[in-house]
């Protein structure tokens, strides 16, 4: 065993901003911890959905066992489906639990360390509370898989892993891996491993790989992976998967699919002229830094207008100013007044939210269906003047407004800090075809800046999708956004039977109806590769019934049922929500994923055992499972008992004694005791030194 010899890891008061691998924390008001040993990180991404396994091994240098909590900063808009960790040799699978994470650090809150420890976990955090100590100079090891879909621009698809632990620890790491896998059914025209020189890298057209290794190392650099995809080769691209209806724990349909459509991203390609309001909190709160970003945020987008374009610019305390009375062409001189106006924006004064909305939606009453017409608003805190100051107030005032507009206004919603109305912003932009996003006090002018590029070049308005014939349900998002060249617009969806299907894609362009045909292909077939879509269209899901429940007032009798649904979906396909954690560990063997283990067992499988198969087969509600055991062995076995999802439902235990064939029986139960429903299960032995298993199902 290597020896360390610092025994005690201190935090530094410091962080860096950027996230980066997992915390075990022991104390986070001392800012004690597991000193991290090594780090590997495994990606897999087909079509742009990357699916992340982050394994990390901490070593307990302290004198004796410590109980840990462990952070990791999980990245905004991904979702975690899946922790384990490995104390005393012994492997175990977290629970998805139906009650919200416990954010609490221990060792308290309070302190320059604990507070520095939660700005570097970020506004996203992940935590889980171990169940089991760890024991002096042993290894703790966690992973966690998570699924994000990674950000898109022009052809150019970007993947960040923030490696850097440099602001946490300065000492050696023994291992730092990296491996990248893509798929892509347009043509990978470059990936490369930005930094850094890969040890291998592979392209092929559709598939690709990166690997990197670092050995006795700090871990002061970032993962970074940018690949390009060729301009030519736009429409849809569809995964699909079809899983036994057994395995499916809602009445959808047992199909699952996700496509990606993307509009044309040339320079040829016309866009949408927009009529475009940006909206400007500059209420006291917003002084300092954060005024500063607005007003450069503001420069940005007036700089970067089209030809075309019309705009305006509303700023707002408790009194409500505007650049102009009504929206004015984009031009040189109107751009130098703009300008001028924008740099004498300060800050001061109450929030008037209402008297802002009044004055810009009014001013769209001379815009036509034929254009883009866009609000960008942010704040950093409440409403605290005008005519109505609470949340149903001010967006029934922006329904009434649009009403009488006879024109829709999609509105953005950017909340700043920790002291937005998150409800209020989620409605506005919900209701009115936006988004809400929530930032830190120091993300506002690169976030809006990078947005407004994203939105800069409408090509589809009013934006509608059918099928044909009319299999697909439950598809997301329900309201689907304009269409703005050079992004992707990804749907989520059930089928019930597979087929061909027709997919219209129709909405307005220059006025005119624009019709886009596609045909999408929905497997029979349970495809092991992509059984992550279940995880996709669940995630989607939630956020739907999200935006529902941020609507309602919490604690209503509707926003618990929307509540209680959350927790249903998330539990069922193992997807994190607010409402919902990783709870206590249930015992398993080396490794959990089902398609691992089998891979495992041509190379591990022992000749002392054999899998005889399991009698009766098909069985109805018990079955045997055959082993043989051909030498003088005494050692207790563990057999795993997979659904078709690879969901670990059962762990069964048996102690072996010397050579012979042993029958272990499995009478049809789960975990807790409930009986398992009709359908394929996998049973994986574990030998400890090899794998082997078989396929089985249960009829009644």
């Amino acid at each position: 065993m290597r020896i360390f010899t610092i025994i005690l890891f201190l935090l530094p008061i410091i962080f860096s901003n950027v996230l980066a691998n997992g915390v075990a924390i022991v104390d986070s008001k001392t800012g004690s911890y597991l000193k991290l040993i090594e780090s590997k990180v495994e990606v897999t991404v087909e079509n742009q959905v990357a699916v992340i396994t982050t394994t990390q091994k901490f070593i307990n240098s302290f004198d004796v066992e410590k109980r840990v909590k462990f952070g990791f900063p999980m990245p905004e808009g991904a979702s975690a489906t899946e922790l384990l960790f490995k104390v005393d040799q012994q492997w175990y699978q977290a629970n998805f639990s139906p009650t919200p994470q416990d954010t609490t650090l221990p060792g308290g809150e309070g302190g320059e360390i604990a507070a520095a420890l939660k700005s570097y976990l970020g506004d996203t955090p992940l935590y889980f509370n171990l169940d089991y100590p760890v024991k002096k100079d042993s290894v703790l090891t966690v992973r966690l898989r998570y699924v994000q879909l990674l950000a898109y621009e022009f052809g150019n698809v970007k993947f960040d892993y923030p490696n850097d632990y440099s602001s946490i620890q300065n000492t050696f790491i023994n291992t730092q891996e990296f491996n990248f896998t893509l798929k892509s059914e347009r043509t990978i025209t470059l990936i490369g491993l930005l930094d850094l020189s890969p040890d291998a890298i592979f392209n092929d057209g559709h598939t690709a790989s990166i690997h990197f290794a670092k050995y006795e190392e700090p871990a002061n650099f970032n993962y970074k992976v940018e690949y390009t995809l060729s301009p030519d080769e736009l429409g849809l691209f569809s995964m699909s998967t079809f899983l036994p209806d057994s395995t499916v724990p809602d009445k959808y349909g047992s199909g699952f699919f996700t496509f990606i459509v993307e509009p044309d991203p040339s320079e040829n390609a016309e866009t949408i002229e927009k009529i475009f309001t940006f909206i400007i909190d500059r209420s006291g709160s917003m002084s300092g830094n954060k005024i500063v970003q607005a007003r450069d945020a503001a420069t940005f987008i007036v700089e970067h207008l089209n030809e075309g374009d019309k705009f305006n610019i509303v700023d707002f305390s408790g009194s409500v100013t505007s650049f102009r009375g009504s929206h004015v062409e984009y031009n040189t001189t109107n751009e130098t007044a703009a300008l001028n106006y924008i740099s004498g924006i300060n800050a001061s004064g109450s929030t008037n939210i209402a008297g802002a909305f009044q004055t810009a939606i009014t001013q769209f009453s001379s815009a036509t269906e034929t254009t883009a017409n866009i609000i960008i608003f942010f704040t950093d805190g409440n409403a605290t003047n005008g005519s109505t100051t609470s949340t149903e107030g001010i967006v029934n005032l922006v329904a009434d407004l649009q009403n009488q507009n006879e024109t829709d206004v999609s509105i953005f919603t950017f909340g700043i800090g920790s002291f937005v109305n998150k409800q209020l912003l989620t409605r506005l932009a919900a209701e009115n075809n936006g988004f809400a996003e929530f930032l830190g006090n120091d993300e506002l002018e690169e976030r809006i800046t990078n947005f407004y590029l994203t939105i800069r070049n409408p090509v589809m308005l009013n934006t509608q999708l059918s099928f044909e014939p009319a299999v697909a349900i439950e598809t997301y998002p329900k309201e689907l956004p304009n269409l703005y060249k050079g992004q992707q617009l990804l749907i989520s969806g059930r089928y019930a039977s597979a087929q061909t299907v027709g997919v219209t894609l129709t909405g307005e362009a220059f006025g005119k109806q624009v019709t886009y045909n596609y045909d999408m292909v929905l497997t029979d077939s349970s495809i092991q590769k992509n059984q992550f879509l279940t995880k996709i269209w669940a995630k989607a899901k939630i956020e739907d019934l999200l935006v529902q429940y941020y609507s309602l007032y919490e604690g209503s009798e509707e926003a618990q049922a929307l509540k209680d649904q959350v927790v249903t979906i998330s539990v069922a396909y193992g997807v994190l929500s607010p409402f919902t954690s990783f709870s206590e560990g249930d015992p398993i063997g080396d490794l959990t994923s089902l398609e691992e283990l089998t891979d495992e067992k041509a190379e591990n499988y022992p000749n002392t055992f054999e899998v005889l198969g399991n009698y009766p087969n098909p069985f109805n509600p018990t079955t045997h499972i055959r082993i043989r055991v051909n030498g003088q062995i005494a050692k207790t076995i563990a057999i795993r008992i997979y659904n078709a999802l690879g969901q670990l439902i059962k762990t069964i235990l048996f102690d072996i004694n010397g050579a012979g064939t042993y029958e272990v029986l499995w009478d049809g139960t789960l975990a807790d005791g409930s009986i398992a429903p009709s359908g394929s299960y996998y049973y994986i032995v574990d030998f400890g030194n090899g794998l082997s298993g078989g396929k089985m199902t249960l009829l009644k």
